[in-house]
């Protein structure tokens, strides 16, 4: 009697486990999808990727301005355990930062692909615009402040402003296929972030003075 009274109740979670995984499925997919843009960057697509009807990506996401908020959100959410892993692992905290930073490359990838919308969700809801940017800051703060402890980049390097730094070489190519053109600046740019040798930097930066001119 138990087993027959149990049985409905596997039977409801059921659909509910299915649901949350055709949920997932929809946001890599448009992970994917929209991180390439252009003309093919359809919901449809993002459907066909996922393996799933237009009707079940509606359902979960009834407007395009509501899949492309719940993307953006869970690639911030990534990054954010991204940068918390990094900070337990045993690579350097230059290292770790770097890897970080690359990561965000892609993220910029999936929010080009799908600015106009995204823009139009952001535009009412500032929340939006405060989480992420609350969120990437802290993430950014944590590798950075390792980094600095290690004695590794600059000490006078704000979390905010290498954020944007990132951002504006991500918007400087337009196209499709602007990404190892980023990469590569972002490994040039870390290196500049280290440390010189005599520390000189670092000391200019503590007592407020401007940096000498080579």
């Amino acid at each position: 009697m138990d087993a027959m009274t149990d049985q409905p109740a596997i039977e409801k979670r059921k659909p509910r486990a299915d649901a949350i995984r055709n949920r997932e499925r929809v946001l890599e997919a448009a992970k994917g999808v929209f991180s390439q843009g252009g003309p093919e960057a359809s919901l449809e697509a993002v459907a066909r990727r996922a393996g799933v009807g237009i009707g079940t990506l509606y359902r979960h996401f009834p407007t395009r301005e509501d899949l492309y908020e719940a993307v953006y959100r869970r690639e911030v959410e990534q990054l954010v355990e991204l940068a918390k892993h990094l900070v337990e692992t045993k690579i350097t905290p230059v290292e770790a930062l770097r890897r970080w930073l690359r990561a965000g490359v892609e993220f910029m990838a999936t929010k080009k692909g799908m600015a106009a919308a995204l823009a139009m969700a952001a535009h009412g809801s500032s929340e939006l615009v405060a989480y992420s940017l609350d969120r990437l800051t802290w993430a950014m703060g944590e590798l950075l402040q390792r980094a600095t402890a290690a004695g590794e980049i600059r000490a006078d390097i704000d979390p905010e402003d290498l954020l944007r730094a990132v951002v504006g070489m991500c918007y400087a190519y337009d196209g499709t296929a602007w990404q190892p053109n980023v990469l590569r600046l972002i490994d040039v740019f870390v290196d500049g972030l280290r440390r010189r040798p005599d520390k000189t930097q670092d000391r200019q930066a503590h007592e407020g003075l401007p940096y000498a001119q080579p």
